[in-house]
C-alpha cells in the first residue's frame, strides 16, 4: 500500500520503519530537515513539500497538538479518497473537526493515539485506541498493526482520544509515584537500585517502574517522552475534564510540578522530575 507518513520523531519514525518492513511503500515528510536518514535506508522516500503526499492512500500522522494536526494534515489536499490515521495526542473535539470536515471531502478519518513509549514504537508493541467509523477503524486496525500490538477501536470519532487522555491521567499517576518512591528511597540512603527491584517486583510495580526506572537508574534523561508533552496532554486532560464535569484532582497536582519544570527541564523524559525531587533547590 502506499502509504505517506508526516512525523519522524521519537514515535513516527521506528512506526514508518515497521511499516517498511511490511512490505508497504512509505514516504515521510517531516517539519524538521534530516529526520528521514533511517528511513531512506531502509528503502523508504521523503519529500520537501507535504502536499507531495497529495497521491497517498493512506496518509498517517504523529506530530504535536491540536493545531499542528490541523495545518499538517489541511495542507496535504489529497487528489483521491484517503485513508488519514492520525497518532498525535489532540484534543476529542478537534478529532471530531477532522473528521467531519475531511468527510465532507470524500474522506476517511481515524484518531488513532497510542501509548506504549518509544520502546513501543521501535519494538511494535504499541496500545492504539481506534475512533470513528467501524469500516475505517477496520481498515486502520490492518495497517497499524505493523506497529500495534493491542488495538481495538473504542468508539466514534474522537473517542480514541478520550480514552488516551484516560491513559495519560493513569500514567501520570504512575510516573508520580515512581518518581516520588526512588526520591524518597534516596534521601533515605538506600540502594535506588536494590528499591527499583523490590518495589518493582511487589505490589509498587508499575509499567513507569520497569520502563522509565532504568532511565533514573542509569540518569539518562534523554527525550523519550518529554515533559512538554507530557503537560500538554494533562492541559487537554483538565480542559476535557472541565467539559464533562469530572475531577481530576491528582491529575491538577502533578500538572503543576511537571509545569514548574519546563523552562529548566521541558525537554527531558518525564523521569527527569525525579531529580528535582531529590534535589528540590
Amino acid at each position: 500500500m502506499n502509504i505517506g507518513f508526516i512525523g519522524m520523531g521519537t514515535m513516527g519514525a521506528p512506526m514508518a520503519g515497521h511499516l517498511l518492513a511490511k512490505g508497504h511503500q512509505v514516504t515521510v515528510w517531516n517539519r524538521t530537515p534530516g529526520k528521514d536518514t533511517a528511513i531512506l535506508e531502509c528503502g523508504g522516500a521523503s519529500v520537501s513539500a507535504i502536499h507531495d503526499l497529495a497521491s497517498c492512500q493512506v496518509i498517517i500522522s504523529c506530530v504535536g497538538g491540536s493545531n499542528d494536526v490541523k495545518e499538517c494534515l489541511r495542507a496535504v489536499r489529497p487528489t483521491n479518497p484517503t485513508l488519514f490515521i492520525d497518532h498525535s495526542t489532540i484534543e476529542p473535539t478537534a478529532a471530531v473537526e477532522l473528521a467531519e470536515e475531511l468527510a465532507e471531502a470524500g474522506h476517511l478519518f481515524v484518531d488513532a493515539p497510542v501509548t506504549g513509549g518509544s520502546m513501543g514504537a521501535i519494538n511494535g508493541t504499541l496500545t492504539i485506541f481506534l475512533g470513528g467509523e467501524p469500516d475505517a477503524c477496520l481498515m486502520a486496525e490492518q495497517i497499524v498493526q505493523a506497529y500495534g500490538r493491542n488495538v481495538r477501536r473504542v468508539g466514534d470519532s474522537g473517542a480514541g482520544q478520550w480514552m488516551k487522555l484516560a491513559n495519560q491521567i493513569a500514567v501520570g499517576g504512575a510516573l508520580a509515584g515512581l518518581c516520588e518512591s526512588l526520591a524518597f528511597a534516596k534521601r533515605a540512603g538506600l540502594d535506588i537500585t536494590v528499591a527499583k527491584e523490590m518495589i518493582g517486583a511487589g505490589a509498587g510495580g508499575s509499567w513507569a517502574f520497569e520502563n522509565y526506572g532504568p532511565r533514573i537508574l542509569n540518569e539518562n534523561w534523554e527525550p523519550g517522552f518529554s515533559i512538554r508533552n507530557q503537560v500538554k496532554d494533562f492541559r487537554y486532560v483538565i480542559y476535557a475534564a472541565q467539559q464533562t464535569g469530572a475531577s481530576v484532582p491528582t491529575t491538577r497536582v502533578i500538572n503543576a510540578e511537571l509545569e514548574a519544570m519546563l523552562d529548566e527541564f521541558g525537554g527531558d523524559t518525564t523521569a527527569a522530575w525525579y531529580r528535582r525531587l531529590v534535589d528540590p533547590a
